[in-house]
């Protein structure tokens, strides 16, 4: 690696400059390059929102699109914290998977309270009771969260409410601590029935 290029780079991906990100790749940088702290590029970019930089990366020769951080994170869940539903579209595009172990890009929609990206990853078949390593479901994130258009969003496509995470507490225990309390009568109301319906067959 050239002499500052490291640093030029993130430089780079930090104000979304996508000539000089180019220019570095020309000049054989390795896209893979990681942030210290944020990980891999493609995710640094992510995080800076500079999705200029993410359209050349995630088409850069031998870019490993879902290669994750030190915390398991995608650079398709970080944008999933946000509204830009047309580079999450490019990621997938690209080879990034929307279903994966453990926490899923679901979960951070959800918790973002992003509507029209929890739809677009329904489309794209997120599994919508994925689990994460304690249990937490994409429905417990946004009830979690307070993300009530998200918590209804996610039971109107089918969300099961009866689920408990490891430590005991369903998505309608998270709404009541935060005053949902007819939410959260709703929900446990719709559990019933989802139980009546489903394990009973």
């Amino acid at each position: 690696m050239f002499a500052g290029a490291y640093e030029d780079f993130l430089a780079a991906l930090e104000r979304d400059d996508a000539p000089a990100v180019k220019s570095l790749l020309g000049r054989g940088i390795d896209p893979n390059t990681p942030h210290p702290k944020l990980g891999p590029a493609l995710i640094a970019a992510a995080h800076h929102k500079a999705y200029r930089c993410m359209d050349l990366l995630m088409v850069a020769p031998g870019i490993r699109v879902d290669a994750p951080n030190t915390h398991g994170e995608t650079a398709l869940m970080q944008v999933s914290l946000t509204e830009e539903v047309s580079v999450a579209r490019r990621l997938i595009a690209n080879g990034a998977q929307v279903n994966r172990p453990q926490w899923a890009p679901l979960h951070y929609a959800a918790s973002a309270g992003q509507i029209e990206m929890i739809r677009f990853l329904l489309e794209e078949h997120a599994y919508i009771d994925a689990e994460s390593p304690n249990g937490t479901t994409p429905l417990m994130m946004a009830a979690r969260q307070k993300q009530i258009e998200a918590v209804k969003l996610l039971l109107e496509e089918g969300a099961d409410p009866t689920q408990r995470n490891q430590s005991g507490l369903t998505a309608a225990d998270y709404l009541e601590k935060h005053g949902e309390i007819e939410l959260a009568k709703s929900m446990r109301e719709r559990a019933a029935e989802f139980d009546r319906k489903y394990r009973a067959k």
